[in-house]
């Protein structure tokens, strides 16, 4: 599905460019329609573990309600986990606590007050992820599992303020390093189309690698010279379309980036499930995740979406059995090609 795209007047006769068809015709600034800011990519960039709170107080399913309480009190919180010989159990707020004080129970069990049904996520996604979660269930806090599934920490949007504001201040410009203009690299080639490929093997449910991909794309991006705006657009896209092969794939698939002087092309391909109603799955919130995928704290039915933010033109051929391909083109404006200083 292509995204919203500018319009512009042309004479009958003149062919249109490939950069007209995809409706781009100046530089991206973080003004435009595909706005990527550095908030929104330190979101994809910071692991959850970076940004969490790790001294955790807990308290364990058989203490009295009022032990609770009294903890909650002391500590200045609303909630804590539920923990059982390490593993997690439940957690228990004030909410559950004052429906116990309406019964006059505070000196019943925790475990019997407790919400058992959790949301979690893990300490090796991206915060993104948790942001994704916050959406969509609407709560205060997420417990965080490392990858072991035991109890890793806590984490509120508050710490996801404070953990990018941190990471904004140490303003994150390791990536000073020598460029090597992509535009350059071509000069220097004679051929009648060049392309550089890279390549990269995504393992289904392989949860504590995602994002590996998509980074390694970003940093080879910036090396070759692309500017910032472009780096994060592709960034973002490869990501989202990480981790669709990491959740909804039967063996995985492969991840591609193309590099040419006038574009950047991601795809994916596998021969997983394939996707029954490829409508239904462009509409936010939508999602074909399993029940334990959705318990990790992934599928939240925003990955297509932030891909469409972040690309000119989104293609999907896919049909149940048949497995899936994506296909995600990014242009690269004239005004950056024709600069010999310019980024990619």
């Amino acid at each position: 599905m292509q995204a919203s795209q500018a319009t512009k007047t042309m004479s009958p006769n003149r062919p249109q460019t490939e950069q007209e068809k995809f409706g781009r015709h100046r530089p991206l600034t973080d003004r435009d329609a595909h706005e990527i800011n550095r908030i929104e990519e330190l979101s994809y960039d910071l692991k959850i573990r970076e940004v969490m709170a790790s001294n955790v107080i807990t308290i364990p399913p058989d203490v009295p309600l009022a032990s609770a309480l009294e903890l909650l009190r002391v500590n200045r919180i609303s909630g804590m986990p539920v923990v059982e010989n390490g593993s997690l159990v439940g957690v228990i707020s004030l909410e559950d606590i004052v429906r116990a004080l309406q019964k006059n129970e505070l000196g019943a069990q925790v475990k019997n007050y407790m919400s058992t049904k959790l949301t979690t996520v893990n300490s090796f996604d991206s915060v993104v992820e948790a942001l994704k979660v916050f959406s969509e269930k609407q709560l205060g806090r997420l417990p965080v599992l490392d990858e072991n599934q035991k109890l890793a920490g806590i984490i509120t949007k508050g710490d996801i303020t404070r953990g990018i504001l941190l990471a904004v201040q140490h303003d994150y410009k390791e990536e000073e390093v020598r460029r090597y203009r992509a535009s350059h690299l071509f000069e220097d080639i004679i051929s009648d189309r060049t392309t550089l490929v890279l390549r990269y093997t995504i393992k289904a449910g392989d949860f504590t690698r995602g994002g590996t991909a998509s980074g390694n794309i970003k940093r080879a991006l910036l090396r070759l010279g692309a500017d910032q705006q472009l780096a994060r657009r592709c960034g973002i896209a490869a990501y989202e379309a990480e981790m669709n092969l990491i959740i909804h794939t039967t063996n995985g698939g492969i991840l591609k980036l193309e590099i040419e002087p006038r574009k950047i092309t991601l795809s994916t391909s596998d021969d997983g499930p394939g996707i029954d109603n490829i409508q239904k799955v462009l509409q936010p919130g939508y999602s074909t995740a399993t029940d334990d995928v959705r318990a990790m704290g992934f599928g939240a039915g925003m990955g297509l979406v932030n891909i469409q933010k972040c690309v000119d033109k989104m293609e999907i051929d896919s049909e149940p059995g048949a497995g899936t391909k994506l296909v995600m083109r990014i242009l690269i404006p004239n005004q950056l090609l024709n600069s010999k200083k310019g980024p990619l």
